[in-house]
């Protein structure tokens, strides 16, 4: 008489019907390029993600401009969280992106920060004083730095200030340039002075919004994560309620 398997290996049927179960998903990986104002906002959204999924996040972070160039030329990334809304959409001209993918994941907001509690005012009138230098990121490859440059132009100290300027590669050099005292202050994104969406510590200026354009920050697949479910489920998931309100704690706007 014919004997059923599971009578002798239960444990291996089980893992059998676990194999095929529809439920079952193999972990991958999802590389993500993202511009640095974003950068710690993006691991508290990777280590939620990788726990309700599985799959793993790698994030490599730099200013827009130079992750562009690095993805242009190769670069094995999957996703690309941006500061601005040009890139991206260069990207996918140059069809190296999938268009119905990108959309707009936050809105930052600029602000003039020191590390020195009582160095900044709340109108910014310290741009008036003699400072001696002003931390800025590069404004060609960082979008934070474009803002900078828009918002010194309209309130026309522009030309006095050039002179005074420290150029960080990204905004997160930026940041540690006045973290670490080398540069008394300069412009940084919202969400790197942010700690459970109040000051960490120094003080800060909220530039108005008028001296800017909006620093829209648009996200897209990149080619390369066509093939990866997980990338495209990472995109997906960045517009999650959840995700949504986790961003805006961090300092940023979500339309």
């Amino acid at each position: 008489m014919k004997k059923s398997i599971t009578k002798y290996f239960p444990q291996a049927a089980l893992a059998v019907m676990f194999l095929f179960s529809s439920d079952f998903v193999e972990a991958a990986e999802v590389k993500v390029a993202v511009a640095a104002n974003f950068y710690k906002p993006v691991l508290a959204i990777a280590d939620q993600y990788q726990q309700e999924t599985g799959h793993q996040v790698s994030v490599s972070a730099g200013s827009t401009g130079k992750l562009y160039a690095q993805i242009k030329n190769g670069a094995p990334f999957e996703v690309f969280l941006a500061a601005d809304q040009k890139r991206p959409s260069l990207l996918v001209e140059q069809g190296l992106a999938k268009a119905s993918s990108q959309f707009t994941y936050a809105k930052g907001t600029l602000v003039l920060w020191s590390s020195k509690p009582e160095l900044v005012d709340a109108k910014g009138e310290v741009l008036n004083s003699e400072i001696k230098h002003l931390a800025i990121c590069n404004p060609k490859t960082a979008p934070y730095g474009a803002a900078a440059v828009s918002a010194l132009q309209h309130l026309g100290i522009y030309p006095q200030l050039q002179s005074k300027f420290v150029e960080g590669q990204s905004v997160g050099q930026t940041y540690q340039q006045i973290s670490s005292g080398a540069v008394d202050l300069g412009f940084v994104a919202l969400s790197q002075v942010l700690v459970d969406s109040k000051l960490s510590g120094g003080s800060m200026w909220l530039v108005p919004s008028k001296l800017y354009a909006p620093i829209k920050q648009d996200a897209v697949l990149l080619n390369k994560g066509n093939s990866n479910p997980a990338a495209q489920e990472f995109i997906d998931y960045l517009r999650e309620n959840h995700i949504t309100a986790l961003i805006k704690d961090f300092g940023y706007e979500v339309e």
